[in-house]
């Protein structure tokens, strides 16, 4: 990545906060927000705890502007996008080339489980508005409507990995001059489908996770979205508040194993890091702070691990997850953690790996338990690694 692009606003709605502030606030406090479900309708009310934002429908609404039969994907995504472009403080944004690359796995389903739970015992019944914005591209377009953004529209679904692609994609095209602006990140919202779902897979832990410990039984799932402005080094120069960071480098790899797992030996991870660091002209022993996939599954972190050994050998950064801040927020979990990869590198700061207690078997290195302040600190590694084998990796660097 020859060409710079920098980072020049951030922002973020997830469990343990509405703003980055306060999910800042919440990562320094070691305060998790995984707890039982409020919000979403399920027979699963009191089994699995989640990572819910501690806001209704309504209430949701009323911060982002939308009306309360839109998705909750959407207007999280409006929260999170509005508060990035607000942070980077570009003046005459309405004059240059923008984009809006925006990432889910679920687009509009809360509202389409509401629609059939009326239809289907009575074909008479059920409102289509419900189903109107179903798709995943649709949250993208009422986002970008409200957001003025018409040069460049896309929305990327690969997965787990979907927000950390679509800030891939954005740095492309602004690398290829494409766009001067670009506001990258992803959202998702709980669904009956997704819970549902991976309760079929029996990766859900009926605890607080513990991504990383030997003893982990599975994920929390969450919801939220993260946002970061991607920003040409024209146009940085011309922005007059701090800047985040540089996106230095990325990569995405795919070892197609397994349609739900990682390979035990972490190809796919193994690449993607690799392919990072060639790309941002980096050795591993120059990554201060890896913010890990970190799922608390037991294929994914034993995957995760196993490429991190091979990758780092006896040079191992600091590390953690902040998942268990968080949950596992699907296609937001990539950009939710881009944000704190860059407050990470701005600030030089390394989160807690929540509830970590023994270390995995085989692994020669153990996650931080505690918050800690690093000013040496001059790249954090983002990993992200999803379903069907779609695994990418981010490297941010101090300017």
């Amino acid at each position: 990545m020859a060409q710079p692009v920098f980072i020049a606003g951030a922002g973020v709605i997830s469990a343990i906060g509405n703003t980055t502030a306060q999910n800042l606030l919440s990562l320094e406090r070691a305060e998790t927000g995984i707890a039982a479900i409020k919000y979403l309708d399920t027979e699963h009310r009191d089994e699995f705890p989640v990572g819910e934002v501690k806001l209704s429908n309504e209430e949701l609404a009323e911060l982002s502007g939308f009306k309360p039969a839109i998705s909750r994907t959407a207007m999280l995504s409006l929260i999170a996008a509005r508060e990035a472009l607000v942070d980077a403080g570009i003046s005459n944004f309405a004059g240059l080339r923008s984009g809006f690359i925006s990432a889910n796995t679920v687009g509009g389903m809360d509202k389409t489980e509401d629609f059939f739970r009326e239809f289907l015992p009575d074909n008479t019944k059920g409102r289509l508005r419900k189903v109107l914005n179903h798709e995943c591209c649709a949250v993208t377009n009422l986002v970008a409507d409200k957001l003025g953004i018409r040069h460049y529209v896309s929305t990327i679904s690969t997965a787990c990995s979907s927000s950390a692609n679509a800030i891939m994609y954005g740095a492309r095209l602004i690398k290829n001059n494409m766009l001067d602006v670009v506001i990258a990140g992803g959202t998702d919202a709980l669904t009956r489908f997704t819970l549902n779902g991976f309760n079929t897979l029996m990766i859900l832990d009926k605890q607080p996770c513990q991504p990383f410990d030997a003893n982990r039984r599975g994920l929390n799932l969450g919801e939220g979205a993260g946002y970061v402005v991607l920003v040409s080094e024209r146009i940085a120069l011309s922005i007059k508040k701090e800047l985040y960071c540089t996106l230095s480098g990325c990569h995405n790899a795919n070892d197609a194993y397994h349609q739900t797992a990682s390979s035990p030996e972490g190809t796919g991870s193994l690449l993607a890091m690799k392919g990072a660091l060639q790309k941002a002209g980096l050795q591993p022993s120059d990554i201060g702070y890896i913010n890990l996939h970190g799922t608390g599954t037991q294929n994914n972190d034993s995957s995760e691990g196993a490429a991190i050994a091979a990758l780092f050998a006896e040079h191992y950064p600091k590390m953690s997850s902040t998942k268990a801040f968080t949950g596992h927020t699907l296609g937001a979990s990539g950009g939710i953690e881009a944000v704190f990869s860059a407050l990470a590198i701005q600030r030089g700061l390394v989160y807690p790996n929540l509830r970590f207690e023994t270390s995995m078997e085989g692994l020669p290195f153990a996650p931080e338990t505690r918050f800690s302040k690093q000013p040496g600190l001059k790249h954090v590694l983002s990993n992200s690694f999803g379903f069907g084998g779609n695994c990418s990796s981010l490297i941010f660097s101090k300017l």
